[in-house]
């Protein structure tokens, strides 16, 4: 059973549906005992990173995070979602993030010709072995939204990445924490392999 973490975030629905697809039981709820008794766990999220953190505190639910990583639960954090796991982000000075991971959620820098928010379909570079891409093909493109992007302190984490004006930490994974800035619940037969990639790992 996965357990998806129920803060008001907008792409809840899609998430639930995209593992339905691939014939995965799931649970969406705030409580920390269903939680916590979930075999994995997905953080997933869209909107304002300040807003996001207010919604996690008022329901309690950092210290859940940060438990269910101590007990090797499984972890992913898809878009928004990931950017939560770092420590603080451009979007809102000043306020923290869960902090699981080391690195900033930067603006992505205007330039000609570049819209933003990056709204579209884009190839990723894989390296470092992600255990989210096996069967995965190199430059494989997948769907992202978002205004905002990761540069991890520590590259050996990062697994995938992209370019769109700026070098983007697209994935990363450390430990059980998995998280992605793409949408793979958008991103068509390659984002239901990293789901399914997701729902088929054992726990370490």
């Amino acid at each position: 059973m996965i357990g998806i973490i129920d803060y008001d975030a907008g792409n809840i629905k899609s998430v639930e549906k995209a593992l339905a697809y691939i014939g995965e039981e799931t649970i969406v709820s705030r409580d920390p005992e269903v939680l916590l008794k979930a075999d994995k766990a997905i953080l997933p999220g869209v909107g304002s990173f300040g807003q996001a953190m207010e919604n996690l505190h008022r329901y309690n639910l950092v210290p859940v995070i940060k438990d269910m990583v101590k007990n090797n639960t499984p972890f992913l954090g898809i878009c928004l979602g990931l950017q939560l796991l770092f420590e603080s982000s451009e979007e809102t000075p000043g306020v923290e993030g869960i902090g699981i991971l080391k690195g900033k959620i930067l603006r992505i820098p205007p330039a000609e010709g570049l819209k933003i928010p990056h709204m579209g379909w884009n190839s990723l570079h894989l390296e470092h072995n992600g255990r989210l891409f096996k069967n995965v093909d190199e430059q494989a493109y997948v769907y992202f939204v978002h205004s905002y992007y990761l540069k991890a302190k520590d590259e050996n984490i990062v697994k995938a990445s992209t370019e769109y004006g700026v070098h983007i930490h697209a994935s990363v994974e450390k430990g059980n924490i998995f998280a992605c800035q793409f949408h793979p619940e958008k991103s068509s037969e390659v984002g239901l392999q990293i789901l399914k990639n997701f729902v088929e790992l054992e726990e370490r």
